[in-house]
C-alpha cells in the first residue's frame, strides 16, 4: 500500500513538473511570436521564400535559424536585432534574415539546411545560381561587434565574378594612389580613413556611405611614414578629408570611432542619401499660404527657429483643424487641454502668446458643450481686432525646410513644439498651476498623444504613435523622463523612416542629437553606439530651452521683441558673432514690404464677431452707447450732489 501511494506520488509530481515545462514552453512560444516583427530592420523568412530570396540575389545573407522555444534564441533576439539596425545602412551588400525552425510550415527547410541547434548562423553568397546551404559560423563568440566583423571578413571573401555590385571596394588602397588625388578637383568629397591593419573601422565606414550620394570613402593603412607625415597625420584612426573644390584637411572629430567617422561624413553640406530610379514621390498639394517654390534660407542648426513652431501652429489652427466643422465631446476636451498646454508653456512672441492665452480664456470660460470651428478660427484670425494679438497666416520653414515643398515642413515643426513643450514644462514645473494637469508628468505627453488620435491628418502615423504610446508611457514618472521618452520614440520613427520615400535625401534621418552637436551624448561599448542619457537630457534643455530659440525669419520680428519664458536682453538671443558657417539670407526691399504688409492688420467693412451676428458696426454703436451712457449718469450724479448741498445750506440753523 505504501509503495502505490509513493508511485502514485512520483507520478503526480512528474505530471506537475511536466505541466510546467510545457507552460514555461507555451510562454516562451507567446513570447517568441514577438521576437521579430516587421517593424524589426531584418527580413522575416519562410520555407516559401528562402531559396527563392537566396538564389542568385545581388546582396549576401547572414541568416539566423532560430527556434521559438529556445530559451538563448530569445534572449539573443535583442543582440540580433541591434545587430541589424547597426548595419541598416549595407543593405546593398549583405543582409540580415531569420527563419524560425519551430514553425511547424518550416521543419522541412530546416531539415533541407541541416539545422540541429539552435541558434545557427548562415552566411550566403551574393549571385550564387545553384543550391547553397551556407557556411555556418561556430564561433562561440556571439557578440555583436564579432558578429559585424565576420560579415565584413565574408564580403571580402567574395571572388569578383560574384561581387554585390553596389558593394564598394574595401582593399586598402596605395598611399601614392591617395597623394594623386590631393589637390584635385572632383563632383564629390574623398575621404581618406588611415588606420592600422587589423583594424575594420575603415571598411564599416565604407559600407555605411555606401547608399550616399556625393561622398567616396577610401582607406589605406598607417605604413608609409612619409605619407603620414605630409597629411600631418599622428595617430590613427584618422580621416583626410578631400572637398571637392580641391582643398584637403585632417578631419577633426572628437572621438575617433566609427559612429562619429560615418556620422560626420553623411552631414557634409552635399552628401545624400542615394534613391532608386524606380523610386517615385507623391507630390502633396500645397496648404494655404505655402508657395510652390520657396529661396532656400541659411539657418544654423545648433538653434530652434521660432517661425517653424508658428507656422506649424498656423497650419494647426487654421487647417488641420478646418475638417472638424464643430468640436463636441472628446474632441472639445481634447482640443482645451491643447491650448492649456500650449498657452501655459508656449514660449514663443508675445503676440502669439496673447493670442493663444485669449483663446484660452474664450474656451473656459464658454459653458457650451459644442463649438463651431468657425468661432475658433474668428478669434485665431484676431477678428475683433484686439491690440498686440498676431499669428501669421504664412507657412514659413527654415530648421524645418526640405529641399522639396512636400518634405518635412509640418510634421517637423510638430515634433519641434512637442519636444519644447516636455522641456518648458521640466524647465517651469509651475507653469500649468490650476489648470487642472499640474503635477502630472505625463500632462504634455498625453495631450500630445490625444491631438495625434483625433486630429492629426496622417492616420498611419498616428497608429504608429499610438502603439508607441501604449508600450510604455506609463513608465514615465517624471518631468524629465518625458523629456527623454519623446526623444528616444523621435529617435525609433526617424530609424524606422529611414531610407523611405517620406524622407528628404538632403537631410537623412538619423539618430539625434548628432555626434558634432553633442559629443559628450554618444558612447560606444563593445563596438556598439549607446547614448549617454543624461548628457543627453542635458542637452535638451538647452537646445529647447527659450534661451536657444532664434526669432530670425519670423514675420514682423525687429530683434526686439523678448521671447515668453526668457530672461535677459533680446541681442542675447542673436546668433553669435563667431558662428559665420552659413550666411545670413539678405532680403529685398520689395520683400521687405510684402513683409511689413502682411504683419498690418487687414481692415474689412463688416465682418462677424465670435459667428454671433455682430457687425463691427454694431459693435461701434455700443461702444458709443455705453459712453453717452456713463456721461449721463455722471452728469445726474452730480445734479443731486448739488442739489443735496444747497438743500442742507437752506434748513441748517446757527448756534453762538
Amino acid at each position: 500500500m505504501a509503495s502505490f501511494w509513493s508511485r502514485s506520488s512520483a507520478l503526480s509530481g512528474l505530471a506537475w513538473s511536466l505541466k510546467c515545462l510545457f507552460v514555461v514552453l507555451l510562454s516562451w512560444r507567446v513570447q517568441a511570436g514577438r521576437l521579430y516583427s516587421k517593424e524589426d530592420p531584418l527580413t522575416i523568412l519562410s520555407s516559401d521564400t528562402l531559396k527563392e530570396t537566396l538564389l542568385n540575389s545581388s546582396t549576401a545573407w547572414l541568416v539566423q535559424f532560430y527556434s521559438s522555444w529556445c530559451g538563448h534564441c530569445i534572449q539573443y533576439s535583442t543582440t540580433w536585432k541591434a545587430l541589424a539596425g547597426d548595419i541598416k545602412d549595407w543593405e546593398q551588400a549583405i543582409r540580415i534574415g531569420v527563419l524560425d525552425c519551430a514553425d511547424e510550415k518550416n521543419f522541412d527547410i530546416c531539415k533541407e539546411f541541416g539545422i540541429h541547434f539552435y541558434p545557427t548562423f548562415r552566411y550566403f553568397k551574393a549571385r550564387s545560381s545553384t543550391f547553397d546551404i551556407g557556411k555556418a559560423y561556430k564561433g562561440p563568440d556571439r557578440e555583436l561587434q564579432t558578429v559585424r566583423q565576420l560579415m565584413v571578413n565574408f564580403l571580402q571573401n567574395h571572388t569578383p565574378e560574384v561581387w554585390p555590385p553596389q558593394c564598394p571596394p574595401l582593399e586598402p588602397s596605395r598611399s601614392a594612389e591617395i597623394l594623386s588625388l590631393v589637390g584635385q578637383k572632383a563632383d564629390h568629397y574623398t575621404a581618406v580613413i588611415i588606420e592600422e591593419e587589423d583594424s575594420y573601422i575603415g571598411r564599416e565606414v565604407m559600407l555605411d556611405l555606401m547608399m550616399y550620394g556625393g561622398m567616396t570613402v577610401k582607406r589605406t593603412l598607417n605604413l608609409d611614414k612619409a605619407f603620414l607625415d605630409r597629411l600631418g597625420v599622428s595617430s590613427v584612426p584618422a580621416v583626410y578629408l578631400l572637398y571637392p573644390n580641391g582643398s584637403h584637411v585632417l578631419m577633426d572629430v572628437k572621438k575617433s570611432q566609427r559612429f562619429f567617422f560615418s556620422s560626420y561624413l553623411k552631414l557634409l553640406p552635399g552628401v545624400h542619401r542615394k534613391r532608386g530610379s524606380s523610386a517615385q514621390r507623391v507630390v502633396v498639394s500645397g496648404s494655404k499660404g505655402q508657395k510652390p517654390a520657396e529661396i532656400w534660407k541659411d539657418f544654423d542648426k545648433s538653434k530652434v527657429y521660432m517661425v517653424d513652431m508658428e507656422s506649424g501652429l498656423h497650419y494647426l489652427l487654421r487647417v488641420e483643424l478646418a475638417s472638424h466643422q464643430t468640436l463636441t465631446g472628446d474632441e472639445l476636451k481634447t482640443f482645451k487641454d491643447f491650448v492649456t498646454v500650449v498657452a501655459k508653456l508656449f514660449p514663443g512672441r508675445q503676440s502669439v502668446v496673447k493670442l493663444l492665452e485669449t483663446l484660452l480664456e474664450w474656451l473656459v470660460s464658454l459653458p457650451l458643450e459644442k463649438i463651431p470651428y468657425d468661432a475658433i478660427l474668428d478669434l485665431v484670425n484676431n477678428k475683433m481686432r484686439i491690440a498686440g494679438m498676431f499669428l501669421s497666416e504664412q507657412l514659413q520653414w527654415v530648421g524645418c525646410q526640405g529641399s522639396q515643398s512636400e518634405l518635412r515642413g509640418y510634421p517637423c515643426s510638430l515634433w519641434t513644439l512637442f519636444h519644447t513643450l516636455t522641456v518648458q514644462a521640466a524647465l517651469r514645473p509651475d507653469a500649468l498651476a490650476n489648470t487642472g494637469l499640474e503635477e502630472d508628468p505625463l500632462a504634455v505627453l498625453q495631450t500630445m498623444r490625444r491631438y495625434i488620435r483625433t486630429f492629426f491628418g496622417c492616420r498611419e502615423c498616428g497608429e504608429h504613435f499610438e502603439e508607441m504610446a501604449k508600450e510604455s508611457l506609463q513608465q514615465v514618472k517624471t518631468l524629465d523622463e518625458a523629456i527623454l521618452w519623446l526623444w528616444r520614440k523621435h529617435n525609433q520613427v526617424n530609424n524606422r523612416l529611414a531610407g523611405t520615400l517620406s524622407e528628404d535625401p538632403h537631410s537623412p534621418k538619423s539618430q539625434w542629437p548628432t555626434p558634432d552637436l553633442c559629443p559628450a551624448c554618444h558612447e560606444e561599448q563593445k563596438g556598439l553606439h549607446v547614448w549617454n542619457e543624461e548628457r543627453v537630457l542635458d542637452f535638451l534643455k538647452q537646445h529647447y530651452g527659450a534661451s536657444n530659440i532664434s526669432p530670425q525669419y519670423a514675420m514682423g520680428y525687429a530683434g526686439l521683441e523678448p521671447l515668453a519664458g526668457q530672461s535677459g536682453k533680446a541681442d542675447e538671443r542673436r546668433r553669435p558673432p563667431d558662428q559665420t558657417d552659413a550666411p545670413v539670407l539678405r532680403l529685398s526691399p520689395a520683400v521687405h514690404a510684402e513683409v511689413r504688409a502682411d504683419t498690418q492688420p487687414k481692415p474689412k467693412p463688416s465682418m462677424t464677431f465670435l459667428v454671433l451676428g455682430f457687425s463691427s458696426l454694431d459693435m461701434s454703436l455700443c461702444v458709443l452707447l455705453y459712453t453717452l451712457s456713463c456721461v449721463f449718469l455722471m452728469v445726474v450724479f452730480f445734479f443731486f450732489r448739488m442739489r443735496s448741498k444747497r438743500w442742507k445750506l437752506k434748513h441748517s440753523r446757527l448756534y453762538v
